[in-house]
């Protein structure tokens, strides 16, 4: 092939793949936008060598083009980002719906075996990078839903199951997601919940504001354990 046959089928090549129809690229998508911040809530992590937990703060965003939400947080030196589908995010409202109404009636079980997925799975999506290596990690764990005690007051609780990662950089880069507490008071539940809202994230791509929950953190009371 000659040079300017050869500059032609290049620039050919870049304006077919401009023209892709983000539409079949994205098949979720709701608006070929980039990701916006849908707000910030709090969350409660395990705290290494410690049985107390840590409170997080958790960024929220939307992505339209996936039609999902990543909560982006820290743990363990280590910055993740935890995508909930649109059925995902349904699914995450209806548990709590169920553990607000087991914790009215005074069903809740101290045994975390039992418990820790009680209202049911959903099937992850989980990004994050390492020190040594500058590629994104993506792996696709399974996420329980259910509750737990900690310090004799129960909290709704999200398991993420650990798994490999799906990007093939070589075996000696194979990694493997963390097993990821996360605990959440009911109000840090509801306030996640508004976020996860479907209506509220259209509205911020049509132009409304983020907001930010400022409650301060008060733990749930249980009976059993009162003095």
């Amino acid at each position: 092939m000659t040079l300017p046959a050869l500059a032609c089928a290049v620039i050919v090549l870049a304006l077919s793949c401009g023209s892709v129809d983000p539409a079949k690229r994205y098949p979720n998508m709701v608006a070929n936008l980039d990701p916006v911040s849908a707000g910030t809530i709090e969350a409660e992590f395990d705290r290494f060598f410690s049985s107390k937990l840590n409170k997080t703060d958790v960024e929220v965003i939307f992505y339209p083009r996936l039609n999902a939400v990543a909560l982006k947080f820290r743990y363990e030196s280590v910055t993740y980002r935890q995508f909930w589908d649109q059925t995902a995010r349904k699914q995450f409202a209806d548990a709590l719906e169920r553990y607000k109404i087991d914790y009215a009636e005074r069903k809740l079980s101290t045994n975390y075996n039992r418990t820790r997925a009680v209202y049911g799975r959903v099937k992850g999506h989980i990004e994050w990078e390492t020190f040594r290596i500058t590629i994104t990690h993506i792996a696709y764990p399974n996420i329980e839903m259910g509750y737990r005690f900690r310090e004799n007051s129960p909290f709704f609780t999200t398991l993420m199951r650990p798994a490999l990662d799906t990007n093939k950089y070589g075996e000696e880069s194979r990694a493997e997601s963390q097993r990821i507490n996360m605990y959440f008071t009911r109000t840090q539940a509801e306030d996640l919940v508004k976020l996860f809202d479907q209506a509220y994230l259209l509205g911020l791509i049509g132009g409304r504001d983020a907001i930010k929950p400022m409650e301060p953190l008060i733990l749930d009371e249980y009976l059993e354990f009162d003095n």
